[in-house]
């Protein structure tokens, strides 16, 4: 019996009006919305590649460790999933005003955006009049008075709605993958179609929410005309102002500093006062060494003294000393600021943390939220990828640091009148930085919390669409 429910509503539905214009949208929006996304997918590619092209260059020919640090600074590659889901852009910035400023303000639509906004708008749509108009029509007294069970009315009508909105939608995805396919310069591995077929199952508990909320709302009401105002007003609510409010809210009761004002004051700790206080140092430690080593106290170009420390053992002694000694003021210099300033960042860091944790469990209120956890940290595509980019980049970070400590220390060895810390050098053999992929078990892992809120939520509104529909009055 419920599979003949089933196949009646959708029966039903898709010989309508409506059923026909989402359809129509959906065969439409969603291969001409991958294919944009495609060729923005393989236009980054190339861009990519120029860039690193363009560092290794430099490398070979300007590649001193004063300059070497804000040069190799690591970048994230485009992954092939941007290709359906573009989750947060690693290149909004003011730079892109230079080429193309629309992107930025107008972001392009992706699969979430059409499932999100277009698929949830569409469910209730298609269920506003769902015990209401069967109310007007008179049909569901008559349904009722052929002793169908009530239950199965009500399964029959979420899930045959489901079915009706996903099957159109699975059939419009066939044509956006069959446009990544087609592009040789995707790279679309196993762990994509995973994670794609993971993003589909969150779709159809995303769908089914909305269809039961339809359903509930018009089991409410006598009238479509108010079921559909009553549905309207929730779909605002839930999918535009919950997830867009949380910031603010968190903000509010999680207050942060100002990033911009934060970075100010570390650029001054480790710019002008580090170099106050290194010619501090600088000044009282050159006075010790010229009392040591009173070769020192006439002022003298570093290429003298090159050709002189060749020829006079003492004087290479005493260049050495003052080149220990001098590095090792920096270096104290950079520890004592150094420290100042990470003191600020890990304030700064702490406090948006609990902000942003604040800020995500706000906006999972809403099941539009949950859906884009879902699908973005399955794609790489948002917040855990950041995390897991930033613990790479920490990670090579260390390995870069300790290769140029170790780098200069025995380019100094060799030849200790040369300011090896501004010339160009061989970094051959320098660490380079290479991006790898969270695996998708892993990735699945963490995206447990939100589809667990969206399938709570789901449960919760197919129990009160439940009791609403058993006790609705047919009439």
């Amino acid at each position: 019996m419920l599979r003949t429910i089933i196949r009646k509503e959708i029966q039903n539905s898709v010989v309508s009006f409506r059923f026909i214009v989402v359809f129509a949208l959906l065969l439409i929006l969603v291969p001409v919305t991958v294919f944009i996304l495609t060729n923005d997918y393989v236009k980054k590619v190339e861009e990519f590649s120029s860039r690193r092209q363009g560092i290794e260059d430099y490398l070979k020919a300007y590649a001193h460790f004063n300059r070497l640090g804000g040069v190799v600074q690591p970048s994230p590659p485009p992954l092939p999933a941007t290709a359906l889901v573009r989750g947060i852009s690693s290149d909004i910035n003011l730079e892109d005003f230079e080429d193309d400023p629309l992107p930025v303000m107008f972001p392009l639509l992706d699969l979430v955006f059409v499932i999100a906004i277009l698929l949830s708008l569409a469910a209730l749509i298609f269920s506003y009049d769902a015990v209401s108009g069967e109310k007007e029509d008179g049909t569901l007294k008559l349904m009722l008075a052929n002793s169908l069970p009530r239950h199965q009315i009500l399964l029959g009508k979420i899930f045959g709605g489901t079915l009706t909105l996903f099957i159109p939608f699975l059939v419009s995805m066939v044509l956006g993958l069959i446009v990544i396919l087609v592009n040789p310069r995707v790279d679309w591995m196993g762990a994509n179609w995973g994670a794609l077929g993971l993003v589909l199952g969150g779709a159809a508990v995303y769908i089914f929410f909305f269809e039961a909320l339809g359903v509930l709302i018009s089991s409410r009401h006598h009238s479509s005309s108010a079921s559909i105002m009553t549905s309207l007003c929730l779909w605002v609510l839930l999918v535009l102002v919950i997830p867009n409010l949380s910031p603010y809210l968190a903000s509010l009761l999680s207050p942060a500093p100002s990033r911009i004002k934060v970075n100010r004051e570390v650029s001054r700790l480790t710019d002008v006062e580090r170099d106050n206080l290194g010619r501090q140092l600088r000044a009282e430690k050159m006075r010790d060494l010229v009392k040591r080593y009173p070769l020192l106290a006439s002022p003298i170009s570093e290429a003298e003294a090159k050709t002189k420390a060749e020829k006079d053992p003492a004087f290479r002694e005493a260049v050495a000393a003052r080149t220990r000694e001098i590095q090792a003021v920096w270096d104290e210099a950079n520890r004592i600021q150094g420290e100042k300033a990470e003191v600020l960042r890990a304030e700064l860091d702490r406090k948006e943390a609990a902000q942003t944790r604040l800020a995500r469990i706000v906006s999972m209120i809403s099941p539009l939220a949950d859906f884009t956890y879902w699908a973005t940290d399955l794609t790489s595509t948002g917040l855990r990828n950041i995390a897991h980019f930033k613990d790479l980049s920490d990670r090579w970070d260390l390995a870069y640091r300790e290769y140029s400590r170790s780098k200069t220390a025995a380019l100094q060895k060799k030849d200790p009148a040369v300011d090896w810390w501004n010339t160009a050098v061989d970094v051959s053999d320098m660490p380079r930085f290479e991006y790898k992929e969270e695996a998708l078990a892993a990735r699945f892992k963490s995206a447990l919390g939100p589809l667990a809120v969206l399938l709570v939520l789901s449960v919760g509104i197919f129990g009160a669409a439940y009791f609403s529909f058993i006790r609705t009055d047919p009439r």
